[in-house]
């Protein structure tokens, strides 16, 4: 693949992404990082990590009235030793190994957002899907799913914005315990960098389509898109 053609895919993905997040909650990370690891796994975590955490920005600004503060006073402390064990874990997988789990991820997520048992948001619930996300966040650069699980039937603006404040605050947890391990390298950075205008209008059309497309249409497209990537990596990383 040329490089032209990767940052057409790449950045398309990024722009897709960030629209679908804007306007559901989540996106950026469940389609951007198997893309990122069947084109290039060796810019995973880091540079869709920086991506993930510069979009929320734009969210929490925009409907921080809606974020659950109480919810995530809970969830993020306990984000902290989940991300040091993700960032001991990327240390450990070489890049093969680290796109199939990142295709297992994906497909776990696919089916636990696809689970309809309703989970409380209690204190217990929320510090075990913070520790997780804090893992899957920081390993595999998807760390929404396990906070989406428990908020999935509050009101779309109450998920979308308690969901943005945890990318926020988780991504910059991730970052830096990435940092603190040496799993940081300048040119994810750089990429993560140079896709945020791409993040930028992203984030402007998925708000247009809140009022405009069905939810629940651009949830099942998503989760159709990424199972079926995640079905990819994970065949790829274990058929020889």
């Amino acid at each position: 693949m040329t490089d032209i053609s990767f940052l057409l895919l790449a950045g398309g993905t990024v722009f897709l992404g960030s629209a679908l997040q804007s306007s559901i909650g989540l996106g950026l990370g469940l389609l951007g990082a198997p893309v990122l690891a069947l084109l290039e796994p060796s810019l995973l975590p880091g540079a869709l990590v920086i991506t993930s955490m510069v979009l929320p920005m734009l969210g929490v600004a925009s409907e921080w009235r809606d974020v659950d503060w109480r919810g995530l006073a809970w969830a993020l402390p306990a984000r902290v030793p989940g991300a040091l064990l993700g960032a001991w874990l990327v240390g450990q997988l070489a890049p093969a190994a680290l796109a199939g789990t990142v295709g297992a991820m994906v497909l776990l997520a696919v089916a636990a957002s696809l689970w309809r048992v309703r989970v409380a948001v209690r204190p217990w619930s929320l510090l075990a899907a913070g520790a997780l996300g804090g893992v899957t966040g920081t390993a595999t650069s998807i760390g929404g799913p396990p906070l989406a699980l428990l908020y999935q039937h509050e009101r779309p603006a109450r998920v979308r914005a308690t969901l943005a404040a945890f990318f926020l605050f988780g991504g910059a947890i991730s970052l830096a315990a990435l940092l603190a391990a040496g799993q940081l390298t300048g040119r994810q950075a750089g990429y993560g960098l140079a896709a945020t205008p791409l993040m930028v209008g992203g984030f402007l059309l998925g708000r247009s389509l809140r009022t405009r497309v069905d939810a629940g249409a651009l949830r099942a497209l998503l989760l159709t898109v990424v199972a079926l990537a995640g079905a990819g990596l994970l065949l790829r990383a274990v058929l020889p």
